[in-house]
């Protein structure tokens, strides 16, 4: 039997849904950066797409794929599963074509992505919340679909969709040759491959030099598995918190795409994407969500080959819920050593803090956390205790005297089930 090969996105695509789209979406501008590139040492354009009417790339895709569906068909409604930016995406064109929506969302769906479905869709829109991850959501959405003879749109595995994503690199390549530049190296996030086989289509036709580097979460490298083994496979574990770009398992029409158009794959720690974050926001004003960070983050990773480059970075979405910021915080500075949690045994007496703090701490580190309860009948009791170093490297002179103070300490960066529990 002969295997029929996956079709993959063309250039012809993306520039017909760059058509189809260019009165519908913003033309977000692409901004050189200075910051970024005297600290690198390079031309750093910035792809603004957190300025999108949903604030996400997502926009694209969801109307270009909806745009395609048959009118009559569309009339009965769409539907998808989303807990994120392609929600917001459908919503928003639902409302804009005037069509019923129906989005499934887990359960554990924070309020304010649900609020802004909302927003966005009005009366256009149905939410359901349904299971306690997105995979039962999804289910249910395809289940509806064949049920109430609904169009399903997908978030990333469409040709129509991908197209939609990779309508933004046009626009890359336009403004860069209205200023007579190039681009020698262009990085974008990757979580399915939506955006970036619609991205790297389009610039290997527009400039075949330009090298596309796709940006994945650490914890999250369901495109470089599919790489590694010749085709799409769930990866088994998955840090959630570049919600944006965590996919278990990239889809068979992005995973071909990609494999013809991508040079390169790179991962970014979910850590220096936290430190990303806070740098746009403090030294930018961006407000980048984890997953639109990492195009930008990748730039450390990647800056020996960056010097005298032209470096393109697509700031893909800025759904940033303030609500995570305090825990953004925290990964940075666990990132760059400064934070670290112990639990230690404390002397029951009167001083012993005073002890810890004189023998222990360096003089410019500083107690975060303190969580301690007396117990009875016992000469010594478990203390979790929080540093925030003053310099990265004393982080050894303070385990030297955290160690002579109790032999028998937790380090609970080396313990992560004792540190979610505790911590």
């Amino acid at each position: 039997m002969t295997v029929k090969p996956v079709q993959t996105l063309s250039a012809t695509d993306v520039t017909k849904a760059y058509e189809v789209l260019k009165p519908i979406v913003s033309h977000t501008p692409l901004q050189y950066c200075a910051y970024l590139s005297q600290k690198y040492d390079c031309n750093v354009y910035l792809k603004r797409e957190d300025l999108q009417a949903v604030r996400s790339f997502k926009i694209r895709g969801a109307y270009y794929a909806i745009s395609k569906t048959p009118a009559e068909t569309r009339k009965r409604g769409v539907v998808c599963a989303s807990a994120g930016n392609h929600a917001q995406g459908v919503a928003w064109t639902s409302a804009k074509m005037n069509i019923p929506a129906t989005i499934f969302m887990p359960t554990t769906t924070p309020r304010q992505k649900i609020d802004q479905v909302k927003f966005f869709g009005g009366d256009n829109v149905t939410i359901k919340l349904v299971g306690d991850a997105f995979d039962a959501a999804n289910t249910a959405a395809l289940e509806f679909c064949e049920s109430h003879h609904q169009t399903f749109i997908a978030p990333f595995n469409d040709l129509n969709t991908m197209a939609g994503q990779g309508s933004l690199a046009v626009e890359v390549f336009d403004d860069l040759k209205q200023d007579n530049k190039t681009a020698d190296i262009l990085f974008a996030a990757v979580g399915g491959g939506g955006l970036l086989s619609g991205i790297s289509t389009y610039t290997k036709f527009a400039s075949p030099t330009t090298s596309v580097v796709g940006v994945e979460p650490a914890g999250a490298t369901s495109m470089a598995e599919a790489f590694a083994v010749g085709h799409p496979v769930a990866i088994s574990e998955m840090d959630k918190f570049v919600d944006g770009a965590a996919v278990q398992k990239v889809g068979t029409l992005t995973y071909a795409t990609c494999q013809e158009y991508v040079d390169r794959l790179i991962q970014v720690p979910e850590g220096l994407v936290s430190t990303t974050i806070l740098d746009l926001y403090t030294k930018l004003a961006i407000v980048a969500e984890p997953a639109g960070a990492l195009s930008v983050a990748a730039l450390e990773t990647y800056k020996d080959h960056l010097v005298g480059k032209n470096v393109v970075c697509v700031i893909s979405g800025g759904n940033n819920d303030i609500n995570r910021m305090a825990e953004i915080e925290e990964r940075a500075l666990i990132y760059q050593g400064l934070q670290h949690y112990f639990v230690v045994n404390f002397p029951q007496r009167a001083g012993a803090l005073k002890t810890f703090v004189n023998a222990v701490l360096n003089p410019d580190d500083d107690i975060t956390k303190f969580e301690y309860t007396k117990k009875v009948n016992s000469g010594m009791g478990p203390v979790l205790i929080g540093i925030r170093l003053g310099d990265a490297k004393n982080l050894g002179q303070l385990l030297a005297r955290l160690h002579d103070f109790d032999p028998k300490y937790i380090n609970l960066q080396k313990n992560q089930m004792l540190y979610r529990m505790l911590v």
